[in-house]
């Protein structure tokens, strides 16, 4: 319901921290190929915190991966997959989609150490 409200609203900016976490798999991947659809169409920003990997591939066009504390930058990833026109599952099947998701996963387990 707060997305909703967040994209009702007409801002340049949308924030958000986890808003899928709750979610079982299924809603939250349709939930997630909704955001990435909007997005493309109204040119909206969003700043997206999560802790999936998969996620922040598949919705990202920058994935900023922070270390533990002191929190600093352990990768910083411009991530150039197609935003619209492409059927999610093909994205996710992209080889560019794999080395993009292999590098994150890897600065993530990285910075964990």
């Amino acid at each position: 319901m707060a997305i909703a409200r967040a994209l009702a609203v007409d801002t340049s900016l949308l924030l958000l921290d986890e808003p899928f976490a709750a979610l079982d798999a299924l809603t939250r991947e349709r939930l997630q190929e909704d955001l990435r659809r909007v997005s493309a169409e109204t040119g909206r920003t969003s700043v997206f915190v999560t802790h999936s990997v998969d996620e922040a591939v598949f919705l990202g066009s920058r994935i900023i991966v922070l270390t533990k504390r002191p929190g600093q930058i352990a990768l910083d990833l411009r991530v150039d997959l197609p935003r619209n026109g492409v059927d999610p599952d093909d994205l996710r099947n992209q080889p560019a989609y794999a080395i993009a998701r292999t590098e994150v996963a890897h600065a993530v387990r990285a910075a964990a150490a």
